[in-house]
């Protein structure tokens, strides 16, 4: 497990995340990209534990999720399953857990006060926190997407399932943006990806 788990975490994260799998009889499993999520738990019909992973992130954003999954668990066993998926219950676990992984020897400096910002209330996702995104975007290889936030208005783009937007104003938080073939309405998060056709 330290020998997988190493290609894919910090290295002073792999022993005590591979302890944490170890110590909750968790299956994790590393798969291929999944666009609408990074991570995933279960509990599976022989009463066992799984968690999987995208392959694809970055080593910080991995660790993240990795706890992020690992709070589901815990959450469940120690509170029931009848707890919201990303309620109290959940945070109070995901922040415990995390806790002793926000240092210097695991975090880059300038990552450190995001993160620490990121733990007083997580979301249900690190990407609808739109600065913590950013932040371990620039630990990502370099790709051809942009930032929502970054495009001029009333700029051409398209998502991952083929389908082109003009972006148009921002309505409190997110943008307004129209789908070019059916004229309807989409609200995007500023920090969505996408491929920029036309300025």
């Amino acid at each position: 497990m330290k020998d997988i788990l190493a290609k894919y975490l910090p290295v002073n994260a792999v022993e005590p995340v591979s302890e944490l799998i170890k110590m909750n009889s968790v299956h994790l499993k590393i798969v291929n990209e999944r666009v609408t999520r990074h991570g995933d738990y279960r509990r599976m019909p022989d009463g066992s534990q799984q968690i999987t992973i995208n392959a694809n992130l970055n080593q910080y954003r991995f660790l993240i999720t990795t706890i992020h999954e690992v709070a589901h668990l815990v959450a469940f066993e120690k509170y029931g399953r009848s707890i919201k998926p990303h309620g109290h219950e959940w945070k109070h676990c995901f922040r415990s857990l995390m806790l002793p992984f926000i240092r210097p020897e695991i975090f880059p400096n300038n990552l450190l006060p995001v993160i620490a910002s990121h733990f007083r209330n997580p979301k249900a996702s690190s990407d609808t926190d739109a600065r913590l995104s950013v932040a371990l975007k620039s630990f990502d290889p370099v790709n051809d997407k942009s930032y929502i936030f970054e495009i001029p208005a009333g700029s051409i783009f398209k998502i991952h399932n083929g389908k082109t937007f003009k972006k148009g104003p921002k309505k409190i938080k997110r943008y307004e943006c129209l789908e070019m073939d059916t004229g309807r309405i989409y609200l995007f998060q500023p920090n969505a990806e996408v491929h920029l056709l036309k300025v």
